[in-house]
């Protein structure tokens, strides 16, 4: 990379969170990365550079958050990039997952999204610079039977990213939607997926499909490493893109999703305007 910049990345000790980090630190950046488990992260990254700086954080407790932020301005002088890369998943009807789960999906995958964003951009704001990368999900664009309310708070992700890069535009912060599909993580295991632990006999195509991803974990098509370097590559475009597909199980099921709303909202097209108020001259 050809300048030092300031990382904040959430969700890092393992998956693409920590494959992020552990590029960055190689190239010489100054990186603070989040974990519910500190001591998990720093024996992850295993590194003794003062460039890092490891940090506890419950993203969905707003007053852990701002103290995250606050240690990396102290420590750092700045944040120049954020990196809300933090998630789980959850699978099942939204009947077969309690309130309680579904809650917590949210706290994780959007309120912490939500609570980072608002305790970084004052500095960014008055920086007059950063770039915010939000780690949504292709199921942020379409979605897959047996994953609603993980869908839910991608899609929740992917349309607060639109809009906050309108809003934050004229500060000079750039904000991209990355929307990954299937790589080679930890995604897939039990500390990152949740399942229903109370399933209906019922929903035979929600159990096949969780059954199919079951099979699907260590043999994902997409790589990490050049997941990290992308996002390195991102920050240093004079105009990155709001929307960033990565691999190409994403970009496939992105543009079927596209032609699938194009063909239903065309073939609506007459009822949908006849709810429009007609003027009689």
């Amino acid at each position: 990379m050809d300048n030092k910049k300031t990382w904040f990345v959430t969700g890092a000790s393992k998956g693409l969170g920590l494959t992020l980090v552990k590029h960055l630190l190689t190239a010489g950046q100054s990186v603070a990365a989040t974990s519910r488990n500190a001591a998990a992260l720093t024996e992850a990254v295993d590194t003794d550079t003062t460039n890092f700086l490891p940090l506890q954080a419950d993203l969905a407790d707003d007053s852990s958050v701002a103290a995250a932020i606050q240690s990396t301005i102290e420590k750092f002088g700045r944040i120049d990039v954020v990196v809300n890369n933090a998630g789980y998943g959850i699978g099942g009807s939204i009947e077969e997952l309690s309130d309680t789960v579904t809650r917590t999906s949210f706290d994780i995958n959007v309120f912490g999204t939500l609570n980072v964003i608002r305790h970084a951009l004052p500095f960014m704001r008055r920086q007059r610079s950063g770039h915010i990368i939000n780690i949504s999900s292709i199921a942020g664009i379409s979605g897959n039977t047996g994953w609603s309310v993980y869908a839910a708070a991608k899609y929740a992700v992917t349309g607060l990213t639109d809009v906050l890069a309108q809003d934050v535009k004229e500060f000079g912060i750039n904000v991209t939607l990355v929307a990954p599909g299937a790589f080679r993580t930890s995604f897939l295991t039990a500390d990152s997926l949740v399942l229903t632990d109370t399933p209906i006999d019922d929903y035979t195509a929600i159990r096949a499909s969780h059954a199919k991803y079951a099979t699907m974990n260590g043999e994902q098509q997409g790589d990490p490493d050049k997941a990290a370097t992308v996002m390195m590559e991102l920050v240093n475009m004079p105009e990155p893109p709001l929307y960033l597909l990565l691999g190409s199980d994403a970009y496939r099921r992105a543009l079927n999703k596209l032609e699938q709303l194009s063909e239903a909202f065309k073939a609506s097209e007459s009822l949908t305007k006849s709810t429009d108020y007609q003027l009689n001259f």
